[in-house]
Formats: C-alpha cells, sequence, structure tokens
C-alpha cells in the first residue's frame, strides 16, 4: 500500500493551483449515461479512483467507454450487450455505486445491484440506503434483498408520484432525480439535497432533453420523456478539494490563487475562512488567499445540508482550528462515524476532545511528526495538511482513501511548496 512522506513544517507555500473536475458531481453524472441510448461526451473528470471504479462498473454494465484528452474526456455508448447486473467486487469500494440502481431500473425496468461500500461514516450502520429504496418503490419500484444484493423490478415504465423525502439527502435525491427521467407522467420531489452537484446531475440531464424545473428551493419537478439525446457536457470544478487548498494556505502562512471553480458555490466555507483571518479576494471562477499570521479562534462550527458547512470539510477544518489562537468546536450532524481521525491527529500533538456530536479543540498546536493512518477520503487529507505543518516527518499510510477522491494531490501539493512524496 502507498503512502505519503511529508517533511515539514512548510515555510514557502504559494503559487497557482488548478482544481479538477467535481468527484461527487462526475460520478452521478456518469451513473446517468445508462438512461441514454445515444453517446455521451462527458468532459473535466477527475483522475481518481472512485471514477475509474465508476468507469469500471458502466463497463460491466456493457458501456463502451473511449478515452481522450489525458483521460479527462470520456465518450460512452451503450452497446448491444448491456447488462443490469452491478457486482459486489466493482461497488464494494464506493458509496456512489448504489446510483445506477435508479437508472437500470428506469431503463431495463429490472436490476440487481450490490449495496455499495466506500467511507463508513454511519457507525456500525454503513450509510443506510433505505431513503432510495423507499422512494423507488413510490415509482412503482419492487425490490427483495438476497445475499447483500437488491433484486428490483418494474412492471414496464416507472410511473411519476409526489415524494418528500423523510429527511435531507445527496444520494437520494439523485437517484430519484435520474430513476424519474424516464418515467410515466409527473414526479415531485420534496425536501430534495439541493448540493451543487445535484445541480450540476440536472444540467446535464437538461442538456440531453430531460424536463427538469426547481419549483422551489428543495422541490423538483420532473416531467417524464421518452428518450434522452446525444450530448457533450463538462463536469464542474471540484468543491471539496478547493476548501481543502483553502484551508492549506490559511493553515501555513500560503498564498495561493485557485483556478477553475466558482467561488459563489463556498460562500460558507469563505466567510468562516474570513472570520479565522485569512484575506480573500474573488473573481470570476478564482481565489486568490492568502494566510493570516496569526490564525483566531472560532467559538463553533457545524456541519449542515447545503448551504451550510459541508460535512466533507470538518476534518481539514479541525486541522486548522488546532492552530488558532485560542479554543474552538466543530458539531457534526451529517455522520456519526465523521471524527474516526481524532486519536491520530492526537498522535501528532492535536489536543481534541469528543462530546456527543461535538468535538472541542484546543488551539496553539505544535504538531510534531509521527506515523499516522487514515480511516477515510477526507481524514486522509486533513492528515495530510497536520503533516505539513509537523515539525519533522510524518508518514501517512493507507493513502488509497486519499486517491479517491483528490487528483495529483502530492503533485499539487509539491508544486506550491510542500516536501511531500509517495512511497511505493
Amino acid at each position: 500500500m502507498d503512502k505519503f512522506s511529508i517533511t515539514g513544517p512548510c515555510r514557502v507555500m504559494r503559487g497557482e493551483v488548478s482544481i479538477s473536475g467535481s468527484k461527487n458531481a462526475a460520478l452521478a453524472i456518469l451513473a446517468g449515461t445508462l438512461l441514454f441510448d445515444k453517446p455521451v461526451i462527458i468532459e473535466n473528470l477527475p483522475r481518481v479512483r472512485d471514477i475509474d471504479t465508476m468507469l469500471n462498473l458502466l463497463k460491466s454494465l456493457g458501456s463502451s467507454i473511449q478515452f481522450f484528452d489525458n483521460k479527462k474526456t470520456v465518450k460512452i455508448t451503450k452497446t448491444k450487450k448491456q447488462k443490469q447486473f452491478a457486482s459486489y467486487s466493482i461497488v464494494k469500494t464506493m458509496r456512489a455505486g448504489i446510483l445506477v440502481l435508479g437508472p437500470l431500473v428506469a431503463k431495463y425496468h429490472k436490476s440487481i445491484s450490490s449495496f455499495p461500500g466506500g467511507c463508513v461514516l454511519n457507525g456500525n450502520s454503513g450509510r443506510p440506503i433505505d431513503l432510495h429504496l423507499e422512494a423507488l418503490k413510490k415509482l412503482g419500484m419492487k425490490y427483495e434483498i438476497k445475499k447483500g444484493y437488491i433484486h428490483a423490478k418494474s412492471n414496464g415504465k416507472l410511473k411519476g408520484n409526489v415524494i418528500k423525502f423523510p429527511q435531507i439527502s445527496v444520494g437520494a435525491t439523485e437517484q430519484l432525480v435520474m430513476a424519474s427521467i424516464l418515467a410515466k407522467g409527473k414526479t415531485i420531489l420534496k425536501n430534495c439535497a439541493i448540493e451543487p452537484e445535484i445541480k450540476d446531475l440536472t444540467k446535464f440531464l437538461i442538456s440531453a432533453g430531460a424536463n427538469i424545473k426547481w419549483i422551489g428551493k428543495r422541490t423538483c419537478q420532473i416531467i417524464g420523456v421518452n428518450s434522452l439525446n446525444e450530448t457533450k457536457y463538462s463536469v464542474m470544478g471540484d468543491r471539496i478539494e478547493t476548501g481543502t487548498f483553502c484551508v492549506a494556505a490559511a493553515l501555513s502562512k500560503g498564498d495561493l490563487v485557485i483556478k477553475n471553480f466558482d467561488p459563489k458555490l463556498i460562500k460558507t466555507e469563505l466567510s468562516i475562512l474570513k472570520k479565522l483571518g485569512a484575506n480573500i479576494k474573488l473573481s470570476k471562477n478564482r481565489i486568490k488567499i492568502k494566510g493570516p499570521q496569526k490564525i483566531k479562534n472560532i467559538k463553533n462550527i457545524t456541519t449542515k445540508e447545503y448551504e451550510g458547512f459541508p460535512t466533507d470539510l470538518a476534518p481539514q477544518f479541525m486541522v486548522l482550528l488546532c492552530k488558532a489562537n485560542g479554543n474552538s468546536s466543530i458539531t457534526e450532524n451529517i455522520f456519526q462515524g465523521r471524527f474516526l481521525h481524532v486519536m491520530e491527529l492526537q498522535r501528532l500533538g492535536a489536543r481534541i476532545s469528543i462530546e456527543n456530536r461535538t468535538a472541542k479543540i484546543e488551539g496553539n498546536t505544535n504538531f510534531m511528526a509521527a506515523e499516522v493512518m487514515s480511516s477515510d477520503l477526507r481524514a486522509s487529507a486533513a492528515l495530510v495538511l497536520a503533516g505539513i505543518v509537523s515539525k519533522g516527518k510524518t508518514i501517512v499510510s493507507r493513502i488509497y482513501h486519499c486517491d479517491r477522491g483528490y487528483e495529483n494531490f502530492e503533485n499539487k501539493l509539491r508544486k506550491i511548496g510542500v516536501k511531500i512524496k509517495r512511497l511505493r
């Protein structure tokens, strides 16, 4: 297994970072290509492990995949050998694998899909997909669960309905939007998640002729169409990668220009960085950020659904608050397993205590290098950030988690002055 070796503390973080395509938007868009008979071209794909897994899943289902432009552009064409079996051997490493279920049932009226994998952040229960299954039932899907697989079918086309999600869920919203595209009649989805990645998915589907309208802040109306047209679509930039590099600049007194991302999509995160003392200037698709000489503390950051503070940036901000001048806290409302990395940060010298869903963070930490181990994707980025400002050589193991969501992470960091290398 690969590891990162990081020699810190970094004192010269400056330069430009070009943000890659959004992993989370691209995964849903790739699943959506199953709804098409005609070819689809997707541009600005991030070259990360989860995307490779999703492309392998599409191949196993019979899609033909052609790469262009250093594999950042892909042409996906339906073949005559379409299958409806999503194998555990592929889906086990990635929770987004479940997103093929709705499109397969919508298009072929049947599917056998494995339960998904990915980061286990909901304690012992994994990430429950009951919200997906219960909502799909309301469109006419029937299912049984046997040996870890969801055996699903519908009697002909799915049928439009009014569905209110009992809680806001990104995955369930994406699933139902895709499943409704080819359904008979009108579907109204209430209490939807409205993350930018979901809006990117709906823009992609609209570009191919889907009839989708947002008729309220969290209400989406979809009128079924018979088929989708050929389309070419460019995936949005990755907001979690953007946030991670903003934190890196703030943490290391850095001076970065971050390109290829619309700053309007991370207003909440940028306003918190300003409160912590960062100097930020915004222009079209770029962020200029200078880290403060002294990081201010902040009473509490609370993770919420969009447009609130994203759970996927909580671990990175936790590292930043360890260096703040005073005590801070982060309350986690989305995933109960979000604090798995705290013990690893403590190995580097962090003083953090957990009470229920709140992490209490003592500031003015002098991080000292150690060997640490990643527990999930965003935790791995947090450990890298802590290594960057630790004295000595930090080794971060299990970085396959990092590779799932960050493209060329160590190369981008090296270019801006971080002493980091991959040990194979």
